[in-house]
């Protein structure tokens, strides 16, 4: 089972993509782990993707999709992957696809976890942090007992800087301005597949599962 993973920031991809790890023994592949794993390597991509970063650029395409061939060349890969964070935009939709058929790997599945931009709102901006654990809350849908205190620990929660609102709707507007047109590309070729992410995530899980069995 060959998938991408399509999702707002908070839409659960990643809850998502370890059960599906779980189920069909596939890797999970995310071009930032591969990335940060590359450079401290100091494979010949990571000194290539390491020179534009260390000048503050974006790493271009082809070093990316050099380490996502390497990587989907391993033999874990031979069942299936799940590539989660790639393709961001048409043209590396695109590029990865003349790939993958030059491997003869191509995609099952695209998956997209459909969540309204109001509920991804409330989802991120309402996380909030134990400073001494690391349990996480939620003040609309999982709140702890005591405001600003957490249940099990008794230590202080804090939200973090990259879940305040600022950040949140700079991210969201990314996501739909580059991301989401990749909807209508995997329309297009017939791969697209649209879940509710609104749900328990067992029932989200489920309607996954049913997805790919019928693609």
């Amino acid at each position: 089972m060959r998938v991408v993973l399509l999702g707002a920031p908070g839409a659960g991809k990643g809850t998502q993509a370890k059960k599906l790890i779980e189920e069909f023994g596939i890797p999970q592949i995310s071009t930032g782990d591969l990335l940060r794993a590359a450079v401290a390597s100091k494979s010949d991509l990571g000194v290539q993707a390491k020179s534009f970063m260390d000048r503050g650029e974006l790493v271009p395409d082809s070093v990316v999709l050099g380490m996502v061939q390497q990587r989907l060349g391993q033999p874990d890969c031979q069942k299936g992957f799940i590539l989660d964070g790639f393709p961001r935009n048409t043209s590396q939709a695109e590029a990865l696809d003349n790939m993958l058929s030059s491997m003869n790997m191509p995609l099952n599945a695209a998956v997209d976890i459909d969540v309204p931009l109001d509920d991804l709102m409330k989802r991120l901006t309402g996380r909030r942090t134990c400073s001494s654990c690391g349990q996480m809350y939620n003040i609309y849908f999982n709140k702890p007992k005591s405001e600003g205190v957490c249940d099990k620990c008794g230590g202080s929660l804090f939200q973090r800087d990259d879940d305040k609102e600022d950040t949140i709707k700079k991210r969201l507007d990314v996501y739909t301005s580059q991301t989401a047109p990749l909807i209508g590309y995997y329309k297009n070729k017939g791969l697209y597949k649209c879940i509710n992410g609104n749900g328990s995530i067992d029932e989200i899980y489920s309607s996954i599962c049913s997805a790919l069995k019928a693609a």
